[in-house]
């Protein structure tokens, strides 16, 4: 030691080394069972396939956290079962779909779409003892081309939504689902936390920055231009409306939301889409670190809705080589590249981040009503109050 000492150097100049151990915010992206935001996901009803996913051949399903069984009897029954079967615990994967419902193939017992235990071939009589065991099952609903769950406690199960912007059709309009979740960028499993991609739909002020200058030309000129936005709480969750002055004197008003529990409500943002909007986008929690969306919407012609999904500098995101994905990155790369869940610890939120402030705390508000034994908002118990009607859409003026 010749006595010399280190230069000084202030307390926190910035360098990596003072960063702390970081951190995420459990209660808003952590899904599984017994979870706060597991809980509140539970009161409403998820698309967890397609209706022609549906079938008599059992197929695997994750949602929330959750390995399910999803399959179809001979009837058309749709059904929804945990994969365990309740006798000794193979999977009901390998089970075999029959007019009534579905057969392990360890020993036989067959249960209908609701878990009753219908036959115990191995017992005699068939099972004497048979309606003392029942299969854990969740009722499920169909609509709009998608089959949808309900997870939650059975006493609190709300009447399953239906959508004005579904329901009420032009002429020569049908319903058209999709599982290839156009809005995610074009990833169809995206490996990060469901939270990062809803934000994402109260975050207007990324589209011309990611979208408008790195994703390539994605969009018409208009959405290239950085938007005046007002965000506004609604009956089911927040509200963006964004104002473009386009170099015409005109204006593009364009009103997205983010209704729970995980719906996005994004007009199309391509050429002559004007009006209401015409699609529905849910951000289904497969579970903490991926996620998938489902959409259905108005079409005229089969196939499109798959025409509104990503592309970049002319390609698809799958389309893309690895040094493409890095010139040309979009919502997959930016979400994805947060982490499979991001350190909320290490965020400095500034004034356009408002959208996602409120909806954090529009979250925040509900897992604390549903944790003190309440109902969350845009659950309904009747028909009446189950018509959802939404102000998005985008117009020219």
């Amino acid at each position: 030691m010749d006595g010399r000492q280190p230069p000084s150097r202030p307390a926190h100049d910035g360098s990596a080394y003072h960063l702390e151990k970081p951190a995420y915010n459990a209660r808003l992206t952590e899904v599984g069972r017994f979870t706060p935001m597991g809980e509140l996901l539970r009161r409403y009803w998820h698309p967890v396939g397609m209706a022609r996913d549906a079938g008599a051949t059992p197929r695997t399903v994750r949602i929330l956290g959750e390995d399910l069984i999803l399959f179809r009897d001979g009837s058309g029954r749709p059904g929804l079962v945990y994969p365990r079967c309740c006798h000794r615990g193979t999977t009901l994967y390998y089970g075999k779909v029959e007019d009534r419902g579905i057969r392990c193939c360890y020993h036989g017992w067959l249960f209908d779409v609701e878990g009753r235990c219908l036959e115990q071939p191995c017992e005699p009589e068939g099972g004497r003892q048979r309606d003392r065991v029942r299969q854990p099952w969740y009722p499920v609903q169909e609509r709009y081309g998608l089959i949808f769950a309900y997870m939650g406690p059975p006493e609190r199960r709300p009447v399953l939504p239906r959508f004005e912007c579904l329901e009420v059709l032009e002429a020569g309009e049908h319903v058209e689902a999709d599982d290839s979740s156009i809005g995610s960028g074009g990833i169809v499993i995206a490996p990060c936390n469901w939270l990062q991609h809803f934000e994402n739909v109260v975050d207007p002020y990324h589209v011309p920055i990611l979208h408008g200058s790195f994703s390539g030309a994605q969009f018409v000129e208009q959405m290239a231009v950085m938007p005046k936005a007002k965000f506004e709480y609604g009956p089911r969750g927040i509200k963006s409306t964004q104002l473009r002055a386009l170099p015409d004197g005109r204006a593009l008003r364009r009103i997205t939301e983010a209704v729970l529990p995980t719906l996005r409500v994004v007009p199309s943002p391509r050429v002559g889409r004007y009006g209401r909007v015409e699609s529905i986008g849910w951000t289904v929690p497969i579970d903490d670190t991926h996620y998938r969306i489902y959409v259905a919407g108005r079409v005229r012609a089969a196939g499109e809705l798959a025409q509104m999904k990503s592309r970049y500098n002319g390609k698809t995101w799958a389309e893309l080589t690895p040094e493409e994905h890095q010139r040309f990155p979009g919502d997959v790369e930016a979400q994805t590249g947060q982490g499979p869940i991001t350190f909320h610890s290490e965020e400095h939120l500034v004034s356009s981040d408002q959208g996602v402030s409120m909806l954090r705390v529009l979250l925040q508000k509900q897992l604390d009503i549903v944790a003190a034994g309440g109902d969350p908002v845009g659950v309904a118990f009747n028909d009446a109050d189950a018509c959802v009607t939404f102000d998005a859409g985008q117009y020219l003026e």
